[in-house]
This record gives structure tokens, C-alpha cells and sequence, in this order.
């Protein structure tokens, strides 16, 4: 359907851990180079490996975080993100019968900050679970997910200090039960 976003699926190749920008901004230095990062808005999402939205619940309750409330969304099995506009120069190969959207052209689309590679697998670059992922290729979701937990509180105590809401933008609520 024309002016229709392509979906991407995730919990099949990838997950996707859903922040604020400020947050995600420092855990940048967690993910490896080639590792994707979409920016939409004020919102940062960051892929990791496929199952991780299944662990991310034990991990923050194992790094004691689950009794904080987080603005932290995650999408796995099941879901989709939307697609990120392709960065400037990168021309988008047409799917029979589908109108193809120009870099940019839609208003309010997240952008790559950080976009895959061209033709190239990305998931050994995602961060995983140790005993789960590729060890010593893998960059470490735990890490990752500590400095993310960390982050987003400091961004909502920041914005309670200030008078500023700190509801988050409804993904997918974590689950503790």
C-alpha cells in the first residue's frame, strides 16, 4: 500500500530495546561499531539480539532494577518496528507493486543513527546474553542493559526534579510475573 511504512519483525533475526535518547546516548559505547541504532524523536532504539525482549525481565530483576520504574520499552517475538528512513545516498531496492518513499520524506519516521550494512548480517554485532550469544564477538547485553537501567532512571529523576512528565511512550510494558 502506497505511503505505507515497511514493518520490520522482530524476535527473528532481532529485538529491539526501546529509550530515550539521552539514555541511549551513553549506552552507545556498549555496541560494537556495525551495531544498528535507530533515533525516532526523542527516542532512541536500539537492537540487540533475538530473544532478548524474553530475557530483559529476569536481567533487570537480577540487577536489581525491576522495582524501579524504567522508561524502557522492548519489542520482541511477535512485534514490529517500523523502518527507519535509509540514510542519505542509500537507495532502497523496489518491491514489485510497493511506492517507494524517499530518505527523509516521512515526516516524524526515525532516521539510522547508526545503520546495518548493506548486504551484510548484522546479528553477530547485536548484543547477546553471554552464554546465549557469539562469546567474545557478542558485545554484552548485561552491560548494556545496566548502563541503559541507569540512564533511564537518571533521565526521569532529571525530569521529576524539573516538573517534566515521565510517562513513557507505550511499547510493550514489561511483564514481572
Amino acid at each position: 500500500m502506497p505511503g505505507r511504512p515497511l514493518r520490520l519483525l522482530t524476535g527473528v533475526r532481532f529485538d529491539v530495546l526501546d529509550v530515550p535518547a539521552e539514555a541511549g546516548a551513553q549506552a552507545l559505547r556498549h555496541l560494537a561499531p556495525g551495531s544498528p541504532v535507530a533515533l525516532r524523536g526523542d527516542r532512541m532504539e536500539l537492537l540487540v539480539a533475538a530473544g532478548s525482549a524474553e530475557e530483559l525481565p529476569g536481567l533487570l530483576d537480577w540487577l536489581e532494577w525491576s522495582a524501579v520504574a524504567l522508561d524502557l520499552g522492548v519489542l520482541g517475538a511477535g512485534d514490529a518496528l517500523a523502518a527507519p528512513v535509509p540514510p542519505a545516498g542509500v537507495t532502497v531496492p523496489a518491491r514489485p507493486g510497493a511506492a517507494q518513499p524517499r530518505a527523509g520524506s516521512v515526516q516524524g519516521a526515525a532516521v539510522w543513527l547508526r545503520p546495518p550494512g548493506p548486504g551484510s548480517e548484522v546479528e553477530a554485532s547485536l548484543p547477546a546474553m553471554p552464554a546465549v550469544g557469539r562469546e567474545g564477538s557478542a558485545p554484552d547485553l548485561v552491560r548494556l542493559v545496566d548502563t541503559v537501567a541507569a540512564q533511564c532512571h537518571r533521565v526521569r529523576l532529571r525530569r521529576l526534579r524539573a516538573g517534566l512528565p515521565t510517562a513513557c511512550r507505550p511499547v510493550q510494558p514489561l511483564a514481572f510475573s
